[in-house]
């Protein structure tokens, strides 16, 4: 034990038992966090990041169970106490006030029935014992600390009318509103913009040198790492394969696994090929072992990257393909305010005025922020939404002018793929079933017999078992399921395929398996793609062209590579300083 520690962690061990099967999701781990000091813990789903997180906070629930280990705390009135041991109304009391915590999904950790304000003066009330007026005085101060704008008007709004930047920022005000000695942030920027991702991180770190907390800071992003932490752990399968400082692990790495993290987010100095994965640098065994393969990250990046030549022949062999989609001053308004006799006399213009071409087999990339219009666009496209108005014209055939069953049979060619696979599959069908609907709505394959061999090669096609046939989406992880909706995409044959944020809410490690997967199905099928995402570092990796929105409008469009790597907007580049990671290539 480090007697100097805020907070030891020594040799814990959790397990899940279900059905006579025990799952050891954390293995014997130990380390510590130093005060004012800021430990990244780094790995993918599974690795027992949040498990770990959930046990200092005493919140590990059933079937789970902490089998072994200590939780040495020594902060306030916790001097060097097992916090495993303490009776069970204690540990009401050391959380939230002694140590806080920052959850991934604030929407689910909000309570939709109460303002704001009230939970986080619900928590000051609790642990502080203040009047209801004091309350809310410190909770307004809490709201301008974590620079939410117009904080007397904030306390009063409810988690929906929050933006996600907002609401994490209620969450952060939350945790840190009793002054906490630990703050642990589990992955709270996962699901946000990357221009929100770095003012959220920005802040943890400055209320971190303000209040002079530790900070355990969770993720699967090495890049966010490298932005804010004094030292860092990796996380593999329950066990920590290495640890060190942010410079030391970044500069050398040891661990094959730690090198395929840094290595599988898309370059930011060049356009590779494909981008690498985990199983490039290890090789799973029988036995849970594993053998070493590449060990030089830059060399393998190096024999990936695509020479300028190859990306200028490309763009001039798209150039003389035919034109697959044209669409001319596309709007999609949505009424705002109304007088009294029901007139609109404001207007919020979602899309406004947007025309752009699409090559056939080419990828246009679709970037921006969220609320800039990407989705509305790419709805409006598939006239899921109806434009206000404009121009659609697919094949030569405008869309606006199709009717109702005439857009059925488009859609067969047109697909798109969600941003959320676990929402848009049904819960009550196996992943086979899923698969196998839209054929059979659209009459292919004659009968259930030839259908279901056209899934089992889908499956194959998208790096799935013709064994998960028969299983439910709730037994995959979040990038198996997304393999299934893209599976289920590509079920009707489409031409052309809008893929919206599909990648977003994955690990950085199964981000690459995806992109890679959409890339080679370019390739053997000719596909169209628009690609939607708020992260332009992917959009630059994957498309040939891009175009970057704001407020509704085209903000520049072009060759991907020429505006990554000189934009001509400055709203570009603000996406591009943002994108996280830079520190250490530069």
């Amino acid at each position: 034990m480090d007697k100097k520690a805020l907070i030891s962690v020594e040799g814990l061990e959790v397990a899940f038992q279900s059905t006579g099967h025990t799952t050891n999701a954390v293995k014997g781990i130990s380390f510590h966090v130093a005060p004012g000091e800021l430990l990244a813990i780094v790995g993918e789903s599974g690795s027992g990041k949040s498990v770990t997180a959930l046990s200092i906070m005493q919140l590990i629930q059933s079937p789970g169970k902490i089998t072994a280990g200590k939780i040495i705390f020594n902060a306030k009135a916790y001097h060097h106490q097992n916090l495993l041991t303490i009776p069970g109304q204690q540990v009401q009391a050391y959380r939230g006030n002694d140590i806080g915590m920052i959850f991934q999904e604030p929407m689910t950790s909000l309570n939709p029935l109460y303002t704001c304000g009230n939970q986080v003066m619900e928590a000051l009330r609790l642990h502080k014992k203040v009047s209801k007026r004091e309350a809310r005085r410190q909770t307004i101060e809490l709201f301008t600390q974590v620079q939410l704008p117009m904080p007397e008007q904030m306390i009063d709004k409810y988690p929906h009318e929050l933006s996600g930047g907002q609401k994490q920022r209620v969450m952060i005000a939350m945790a840190i509103c009793c002054k906490p000695s630990l703050l642990i942030a589990d992955e709270p920027t996962t699901a946000l913009d990357v221009t929100v991702q770095k003012e959220i991180l920005s802040l943890i770190k400055s209320l971190q040198e303000e209040l002079g907390m530790g900070v355990i800071f969770i993720t699967h992003d090495l890049g966010v790492v490298a932005d804010i932490a004094d030292r860092v752990l990796v996380m593999y399968k329950g066990g920590i394969v290495e640890e060190g400082s942010v410079k030391e692990v970044f500069q050398h790495p040891r661990h094959p696994y730690t090198k395929g993290l840094l290595a599988c987010r898309p370059s930011l100095d060049h356009k590779l090929t494909r981008l690498p994965v985990i199983l490039d640098f290890m090789e799973m065994l029988p036995g849970g072992t594993f053998k070493e393969k590449f060990t030089d990250i830059k060399s393998l990046q190096q024999s990936l990257v695509v020479p300028i030549s190859s990306i200028e022949e490309r763009l001039h062999s798209l150039g003389n393909r035919q034109t697959i989609l044209e669409v001319r001053n596309l709007n999609k308004w949505f009424p705002v305010k109304k007088n009294f006799f029901g007139k609109v006399t404001e207007w919020f213009k979602a899309v406004d005025g947007i025309s752009f071409d699409v090559k056939e087999g080419e990828t246009l990339g679709l970037v921006g922020e969220s609320g800039c219009g990407k989705t509305t666009l790419s709805r409006s496209l598939l006239r899921l939404t109806e434009p206000t108005g404009g121009e659609i014209i697919y094949k030569g055939r405008s869309l606006l002018d199709c009717s109702r069953s005439e857009m059925h049979d488009i859609r067969k060619e047109m697909q798109l793929i969600f941003q959320d696979p676990y929402s848009s599959l049904n819960p009550r069908l196996t992943i086979g079933e899923a698969i196998l609907e839209p054929m059979k709505v659209h009459g292919m394959y004659g009968n259930d017999k030839l259908r279901k061999e056209k899934v089992l090669e889908l499956l194959t096609k998208v790096n799935l078992q013709p064994a998960h046939y028969s299983r439910y989406p709730h037994e995959f992880s979040g990038g198996q399921r997304q393999r299934i909706v893209i599976a289920r995409a590509l079920a009707v044959e489409p031409s052309f395929i809008i893929c919206d944020e599909s990648v977003s809410a994955l690990d950085v490690s199964i981000q690459a398996q995806v992109l890679n997967l959409l890339m080679d199905l370019q390739k053997e099928f000719n596909f169209t793609y628009i690609f939607i995402s708020h992260d332009l570092s992917v959009v630059h990796f994957i498309s040939d062209r891009m175009m970057v929105m704001r407020k509704g409008k085209i903000e520049e469009m072009g060759n991907a590579d020429a505006i990554y790597m000189n934009p001509s907007s400055t709203y570009t580049r603000k996406l591009i300083d943002a994108i996280p990671g830079q520190k250490m290539h530069g």
